[in-house]
């Protein structure tokens, strides 16, 4: 199995927000790889990973950073993919603030699509989107999900609709 999206964070430490994405992935029948890669601490690595990841036939990156947050920047300056950067809020973050912001901020020419605050599993959706696009079975497997959301808010307007309260018109 040849992975289509690449998961990276800063360290493992991470995990526990990025695994979220991979859980997603799974869901979706998208075949992953997950590496933990640090723009600070080896930056030759991530330079390799982001010039070669195309080459090996990763179709999409998410790449989750706390703090200064600066892997997805330094990941989309180097590679022809779509990034996608998940801010974390770290045990050094400012309310995850300077993550959001890391992220968020990219100058003209190098966008990553930033998600929500700890937004990995979005992340995942939006990759999963990404590849829809040209590929009619996982687009056939993303509507179904879609079709799940509805079918959940459906199922809580039933509930709802059996709720008394005093003032309550619907």
């Amino acid at each position: 199995m040849k992975a289509r999206v690449s998961i990276i964070m800063g360290s493992t430490s991470d995990l526990n927000i990025m695994e979220k994405a991979a859980k997603f992935l799974d869901s979706m029948e998208i075949p992953y790889e997950i590496n933990a890669l640090s723009a600070h601490r080896v930056p030759e690595r991530v330079v390799a990973f982001a010039k070669g990841a195309a080459e090996r036939g990763i179709e999409v990156i998410i790449a989750g950073a706390g703090g200064a947050a600066h892997l997805p920047g330094v990941i989309a300056a180097l590679t022809p993919l779509p990034v996608i950067g998940v801010p974390i809020k770290s045990s050094n973050s400012i309310d995850g603030w300077d993550s959001i912001l890391s992220i968020l901020q990219m100058p003209s020419g190098i966008p990553v699509a930033t998600m929500a605050l700890d937004g990995a599993q979005n992340a995942a959706i939006f990759a999963t989107q990404i590849i829809a696009t040209a590929d009619s079975d996982v687009r056939a497997r993303f509507a179904a999900f879609k079709s799940e959301l509805a079918r959940k808010i459906d199922k809580a307007n039933d509930e709802l609709a059996q709720v008394k309260m005093p003032f309550k018109a619907n």
